[in-house]
């Protein structure tokens, strides 16, 4: 039942602003915190391969609790879980911006993720409520894809600027006096109506289990490169991680109310955009992340300088998200959207990997740069259209947090396995002798030339295996 009555309240506007001034603050968290990585990764002593739990530990708790956050707006109130995520990232975002030592900055980037997939769980259900015409809701839409997509942009760019002129500290306390703006805002403008929520039931199980699952797989993996691939404490962890995937898979098949519906891999539009998802993300995010390390320790950026590289490929991904990408599914269906801009972000990321030690902006970086924004623009919104193209209108929303969740899980362990392979690049070329930057440069190529496989992969599984079918969603995705 929807929480809002159908005639919708005179600030509804104001609300959709409230709403879009709380995800800007999770987008930008995305974005911002790799700009100033490399800053991190100094003052704090972390080693190449475990800065990677920086962007992990946020990955995972956010993966982990999307579908969770989702199930627990519809038994006690979309209002009231938005303002506890809040609350939780907000909180966190202090904790992080304080935080003097590596396991501090690590448990408090999970708090981070669990708010953060609160807060994006329910804020589309409440905009879904608050707008019940077509046309209204196809506005306030637009508003909220052009806020997630541009806030990417606006990410990298503060990230740089507050990192340039005071220190990483202030690229998580920026977050402090927006969320309890927000917060207040939230308490006037958006309605304490409960949902009613019979039949529902919480699916602790199913959370823990596959959050527990990839939290062990990618300290494996992590690890892999100091304890040895062989050893038992990776192999212990790696099957450990495996028994709880298992049990993950035996709980979703057993609920009445499972967290990852399985019944939903049986479609084919489902199936195949998951695998897609977890591909693209796995060489999306090791892009974000490793690029920055990069262009700071190879070609020795500034982190303004980071910030300003990385805006050409965001402002492409911002404007086509923003209809762009839609018109292009619609002219030419499903397929070739997707594969042509999976095809141009492997293209992009072969750039990278073959860019030299004193590479050059115009020649060596904007190129990668905007063949990827390029790509992933036009690609992103194809994934989760063909997610959705075949279930019932009821299921949609279940589809596309199907989806979500596979883009955050592969992120994380495609981050975790490309940074660990990175480092055991660049200290086996420094082993033999080359220079310790063109070891460093050695290392993220490999990085790159396989994630762009992982992109080129993707490409091929959806030209191959997607259907054109409907071209629009039932609903708009979670």
């Amino acid at each position: 039942m929807s929480e809002v009555a159908d005639n919708p309240h005179d600030g509804r506007w104001f609300a959709l602003a409230v709403l879009c001034l709380g995800v800007l603050m999770i987008v930008l968290d995305t974005t911002i915190v790799n700009v100033a990585l490399p800053s991190i990764r100094e003052d704090l002593g972390f080693s190449e391969a475990t800065l990677a739990w920086v962007v992990n530990a946020y990955m995972l708790t956010f993966g982990g609790f999307l579908l969770l956050g989702g199930r627990l707006g519809d038994l006690y109130g979309h209002r009231r879980l938005f303002l506890i995520g809040l609350v939780l990232f907000t909180l966190a975002s202090l904790a992080c911006g304080l935080a003097g030592s590596q396991a501090t900055l690590i448990v408090a980037r999970g708090v981070q993720g669990l708010g953060a997939a609160v807060v994006t769980a329910v804020a589309l259900s409440l905009i879904m409520d608050l707008f019940s015409t077509p046309a209204d809701r196809a506005k306030a839409m637009g508003v909220y894809g052009f806020v997630c997509a541009g806030g990417g942009s606006l990410g990298v760019l503060a990230g740089g600027v507050l990192t340039g002129t005071f220190d990483w500290h202030w690229v998580f306390l920026v977050n402090v006096p927006i969320g309890v703006a927000v917060y207040l805002a939230s308490l006037r403008t958006l309605p304490a109506v409960h949902a009613a929520a019979d039949g529902l039931a919480l699916d602790l199980g199913g959370a823990f289990t596959i959050t527990g699952a990839m939290l062990l797989a990618i300290y494996a993996v992590v690890g892999g490169n100091e304890a040895g691939w062989g050893s038992l404490t990776t192999l212990g962890l790696l099957g450990a991680a495996g028994v709880l995937f298992v049990a993950f898979l035996a709980i979703e098949s057993r609920v009445t109310a499972p967290l990852m519906p399985l019944g939903l891999f049986r479609l084919r539009s489902v199936a195949v955009s998951s695998a897609v998802g977890m591909l693209w993300s796995a060489a999306m995010f090791a892009w974000f992340f490793l690029s920055a390390l990069h262009m700071q320790r190879v070609l020795d950026y500034t982190p303004m300088q980071i910030g300003l590289a990385f805006l050409p490929a965001n402002l492409l991904m911002a404007a086509f998200s923003l209809g762009w990408s839609a018109k292009l599914v619609m002219r030419y269906g499903l397929r070739r959207p997707l594969a042509g801009g999976l095809a141009l972000a492997a293209a992009g990321l072969l750039l990278f990997a073959r860019a030299p030690i004193e590479g050059r902006f115009l020649i060596d970086v904007l190129p990668g740069m905007l063949l990827l924004g390029l790509g992933a623009g036009i690609a992103f919104n194809p994934v989760l259209m063909a997610a959705m193209s075949e279930v019932a209108p009821s299921d949609s929303g279940l589809a596309s947090g199907v989806v979500n969740t596979s883009f955050m899980l592969g992120g994380a362990l495609g981050l975790a396995v490309l940074a660990s392979l990175a480092a055991a690049r660049s200290d086996a070329l420094a082993a033999s002798g080359m220079d310790p930057t063109a070891a460093l440069a050695g290392g993220y190529g490999a990085a790159f030339l396989t994630g762009a496989g992982f992109a080129a992969l993707a490409g091929a599984l959806g030209a191959m295996l997607l259907r054109d079918g409907a071209t629009a969603p039932h609903a708009p995705p979670h």
